[in-house]
């Protein structure tokens, strides 16, 4: 990424008790006013990642551990072969 990072401004509504666990949190964690963002930032990813993960096995529940690792071999074989044959039409 090139430049400063483009950032959306948020409004969110939430219960005054959540706000104070939060705002409490951050200060024993010596976190100031302004790391409130980067805080709900992360805790978003996380959410996101998690509920991916989430999903990712349930697709693929009746998989067998073995069948599920030949699978990731291949996609792994192809995108590497992908890669090296963009490098070598680059060079």
């Amino acid at each position: 990424m090139s430049g400063p990072e483009e950032t959306t401004r948020l409004t969110i509504t939430w219960s005054k008790q959540a706000d104070h666990a939060l705002r409490s949190f951050l200060g024993a964690q010596g976190m100031k006013k302004g790391d409130l963002s980067k805080f709900i930032e992360e805790a978003v990813r996380w959410r996101i990642f998690h509920q991916t993960v989430r999903e990712a096995r349930e697709a693929f529940a009746d998989v067998s551990p073995d069948d599920l690792q030949k699978m990731i071999d291949e996609a792994v074989d192809d995108v590497r072969a992908k890669h090296y044959r963009e490098r070598a039409r680059r060079s």
